[in-house]
């Protein structure tokens, strides 16, 4: 089990020239955006040891950490184009190709991770992996990235009202624009590995993102003041290839889902031992936390869903009730 860096200039190299380097039949490249520390980051290396395993050193795993293979939404235009075989990515840049996968961040639609994950383990799970299939991809299951919080640099976010005017950063995902929007802030999505530069020389005042990505980017360090809103869900879609995947046989097949199964149920273990223990770890770092009034953001963003509804339609109808039923 290696971290790619020559494979990674050599295929970002193919990827600007347009050439498709696809990877050696016994070696699968599985890229995503996360650092060392965190989960995302941890569980992919697992999943490499355990596809070793598995096959009995068959198959090999090049993973490239930290947006080695260029942002989320470069890595799925590799994985559609088959340049990479695998990524752990980004609810946001995944909707851009489907749409119905930005309603899981619909405002306070989990309250719970375990609510989300029954969810995307069941039926919408399901027909999300079919509509990905219509372009090329495949979901081989749901890590987790988590229930998500704002952060600024001067001040909590503790009402509506504090939200007014806010120039906060997004992933590039409708749901989480479209929130802050009805809150009267002014959001604007930017790529992650740009977003400590931007809150540091002020293009942004604060940010939103679960605790774990808060503390393994360091962001507590210049965003101090976290509102614990709770305001959105976001998963981490692991996206194959539909042609390399397809190539497989029964058994590689079988491997390969077991890895991803296994070393997600570590992934989302550590998401949600972080969401708990990772207070008191920024409080002891400088951090300083606030509680918000949740019914007043519900409120005031409760015409989101009737924009997604007009929409998607039934799929929205057919979520919501899903996280009705997962939550009781």
């Amino acid at each position: 089990m290696t971290h790619i860096r020559k494979l990674a200039w050599a295929s970002a190299l193919a990827l600007a020239a347009g050439i498709a380097a696809p990877a050696a039949a016994d070696e699968i490249v599985f890229a995503h955006g996360a650092n060392p520390g965190n989960p995302r980051y941890d569980a992919a290396d697992m999943f490499a040891a355990l596809v070793e395993q598995y096959s009995g050193g068959t198959w090999t795993v090049n993973v490239a950490p930290s947006a080695t293979l260029g942002d989320d939404a470069e890595m799925i235009t590799s994985v559609q184009a088959g340049v990479i075989n695998m990524t752990a990515n980004s609810q946001g840049a995944f909707s851009q190709v489907v749409p119905e996968v930005g309603a899981l961040g619909l405002p306070f639609l989990f309250a719970e991770l375990p609510a989300a994950w029954e969810v995307l383990d069941g039926p919408i799970g399901e027909e999300l992996d079919g509509l990905a299939r219509e372009h090329g991809m495949v979901i081989l299951g749901w890590w987790d990235n988590g229930i998500r919080h704002i952060t600024h640099v001067e001040a909590h976010m503790a009402t509506p009202a504090d939200i007014e005017g806010m120039k906060i950063r997004t992933p590039p995902d409708r749901a989480t624009i479209d929130a802050f929007e009805a809150l009267g802030a002014n959001p604007a999505p930017l790529a992650w590995s740009e977003l400590p530069t931007a809150l540091r020389n002020g293009t942004f005042e604060g940010q939103e993102n679960p605790l774990t990505n808060i503390y393994s980017a360091r962001l507590h360090e210049i965003t101090p003041y976290i509102s614990l809103s709770a305001h959105k869900y976001e998963g981490t879609p692991i996206i194959a290839s539909l042609d390399w995947w397809e190539g497989l046989s029964d058994g590689e097949r079988e491997v390969i889902q077991r890895a991803v199964t296994e070393a997600g149920w570590y992934q989302r273990g550590r998401s949600m031992i972080d969401a708990v223990t990772l207070v008191a770890t920024l409080e002891s770092e400088g951090a300083q936390f606030a509680e918000v009034d949740t019914e007043a953001f519900k409120a005031a963003t409760a015409g989101v869903y009737d924009a997604w509804q007009a929409e998607l339609g039934d799929f929205v109808t057919r979520l919501r009730a899903a996280a009705d039923e997962a939550a009781q």
